[in-house]
């Protein structure tokens, strides 16, 4: 029944006189409750507003009085006009302003039998009650009246009973004015429809034709509206349709170039376990001859073929195989065919994700590795001075600093470890501002002057400061990139040694390198002393209170700002680093900093 068009034509339109009345009933209702609380409140506003003080200020003088309660009672008798309290939908109530008790009011039986409300809550605390609430089935303003000793509220309620009457007869009219909506709806519904359904009928009789093959027979254009617009265009598409299939062909020529193409690997086998297709990369991952091979051969270690061609839509099986030094994750589903069923077999190298798996686990060995030592002190220490009760305090002391010398030793390995996974992850925000980059520098150089000195190294600043620019970045961080790269130097420096700070600009980027004449870094660790943890001299290292992550952060940084770090060729012993770094950095809110 419901296929009809003539019956969907009319129960759309009888659906939509229904929902329009139900939207313009439910609007008007609404609007009617709207209108008569917002009148309420105003009417209210106009008695107990600020604008009228004179009436306020009577009700408090009178509330002073010893018969305050008769006298406030007396007022709002005088002025229930105004108020527009009729005794039978709206009423007013005089209160105790602590209890809340009724005490009198123009209906004693309805006052007996109040609730408390939040407005009459509020003005118990010394404040007016006038929150409304269209969707409660009252209006009620509460206000707090001091006079003396003499506390009372003055309660207005409005049962609402005129709106409800106003909105049942608003109900009323709009279910007549639905029915004959209806009425109306059904017939327009029945003639719309056969306007309708006559082209659209003939239009069903040409598809038939098209369907069977036959695309020679135009259907005539009756109208020029819509109806007539879909048949000319039905007849075009006939006419277009063999032309549509060549380029369908075409389609298919392009995917099956883009099957060749795809990263992934993918083997089509037979029921038999031949290959029905092989893609490239495929070839490639396998390495071999695989046009030549067979499923058996290729994968028969994983799966049987006969219990993956009996697989039901969708399951799928995965397994992992390891060949030629690759490690390739393999999914097996079946397909259907003309020739029977068959297994696509989809490749995904996976060899990068599991080195990154291997670079995982040696961070986790070598933080394991740096805490186990530090602790293995800090127990040995320890023990011997829980164990040992004769212990001269000197010598316990010393036990003492060594413990806590590991335990900062951890504390910075910990630390630094923090930092750098923020930095990673993106989670460190960089306080970006501008700041002169000479001044930055020489500040970092003013810092490790003692340090210097106590190596009894010359540090020579070969720069001219008033030739460096102002750049954009986080100084603080930028500055802790510098006192690491001038820290590293003066550490690894034989004492009695020199260091050379230099900076410039080039193009839009400024430059600064740390040259030292000290122990120098063999070419060959060049790449790796950025890693984590990596040290040339270890045990060196380690006596210089390093955690070997300084390098990684410094990189962290340096990155973040859209600069490099690395090192760079160096004439004699010694080496030499270079930071590069953008003068000001895109896509970011340019802040005034401070120089100096």
């Amino acid at each position: 029944m419901f296929r009809s068009l003539h019956i969907k034509l009319m129960l759309i339109m009888l659906l939509l006189i229904t929902s329009l009345m139900t939207i313009v009933g439910a609007f008007l209702m609404t609007s009617v409750t709207s209108f008569y609380v917002d009148e309420f409140y105003q009417q209210m506003a106009n008695i107990f507003g600020a604008d009228n003080e004179a009436f306020l200020r009577n009700l408090r003088s009178e509330a002073a009085q010893e018969d305050g309660l008769e006298q406030v009672r007396g007022i709002l008798e005088g002025n229930a006009g105004a108020l527009g309290i009729d005794y039978l939908t709206r009423n007013y109530y005089i209160l105790d302003g602590v209890t809340g008790e009724f005490l009198t009011g123009s209906d004693e039986e309805g006052g007996k039998q109040l609730a408390v409300t939040t407005n009459i809550l509020a003005a118990r605390n010394g404040q007016v009650g006038d929150s409304s609430d269209i969707t409660a089935s009252y209006m009620d303003l509460a206000y707090p009246i001091q006079g003396g000793d003499n506390f009372f509220i003055i309660y207005i309620y409005d049962n609402r009973e005129t709106v409800s009457q106003l909105n049942s007869q608003l109900f009323l009219i709009i279910v007549q004015a639905l029915l004959v909506g209806l009425l109306i709806s059904v017939l327009l519904s029945f003639l719309l429809s056969k306007t309708m359904i006559n082209p659209i009928e003939k239009l069903t009789e040409g598809a038939e034709r098209v369907a069977a093959g036959d695309f020679g027979n135009a259907i005539q254009v009756e109208s020029s509206d819509e109806i007539g617009v879909l048949t000319t265009t039905f007849n075009e598409m006939a006419s277009v349709l063999e032309e549509t299939l060549h380029t369908v062909e075409n389609e298919r020529n392009k995917l099956d170039t883009l099957f060749l193409h795809m990263t992934d690997g993918v083997v089509a086998f037979a029921a038999d376990g031949s290959i029905v297709h092989c893609n490239p990369a495929a070839s490639d991952m396998l390495e071999n001859d695989v046009e030549i091979m067979d499923y058996q051969s290729l994968f028969g270690a994983l799966y049987p073929l006969e219990e993956l061609v009996q697989l039901q839509r969708p399951n799928y099986k995965e397994a992992e195989l390891h060949i030629h030094g690759k490690f390739l994750e393999v999914y097996f589903a079946p397909f259907a065919q003309e020739g029977g069923p068959g297994v696509l077999t989809v490749l995904h190298d996976v060899t990068a994700q599991r080195k990154n798996e291997e670079m995982r686990k040696e961070f986790v060995a070598n933080v394991s590795h740096e805490l186990r030592t530090p602790l293995t002190n800090v127990r040995s220490y320890a023990e011997t001075l829980r164990d040992s009760d004769d212990i001269p305090k000197d010598t316990a002391n010393s036990f003492l600093d060594i413990i806590i010398g590991e335990t900062d030793r951890m504390t910075h390995i910990v630390q630094d470890l923090l930092t750098l996974s923020r930095l990673e992850s993106g989670r460190a925000e960089l306080k970006m501002t501008r700041f002169h980059f000479g001044d930055a520098i020489e500040n970092v150089c003013r810092a490790v002057d003692l340090e210097a000195q106590r190596h009894r190294h010359t540090l020579c600043r070969a720069f001219v400061h008033r030739d460096l620019p102002m750049i954009s970045g986080d100084r603080d961080r930028l500055e802790q990139v510098m006192m690491n790269v001038i820290g590293n130097a003066i550490k690894y420096t034989p004492d009695g040694g020199e260091i050379r700070v230099s900076a410039g600009t080039a193009g839009d980027k400024v430059w600064m390198e740390v040259s030292d004449n000290g122990i120098g870094i063999p070419k060959s660790d060049w790449n790796r002393i950025f890693d984590r943890f990596y040290r040339v001299d270890k045990a060196r290292s380690r006596e210089s209170g390093g955690t070997g992550l300084g390098l990684s952060i410094a990189r962290e940084i340096v990155q973040r700002h859209g600069g490099t770090i690395g090192l760079t060729e160096h004439q004699g012993p010694g080496t030499t680093v270079r930071i590069v770094l953008p003068i000001r950095q895109d896509g970011r809110p340019e802040e005034v900093g401070h120089e100096g």
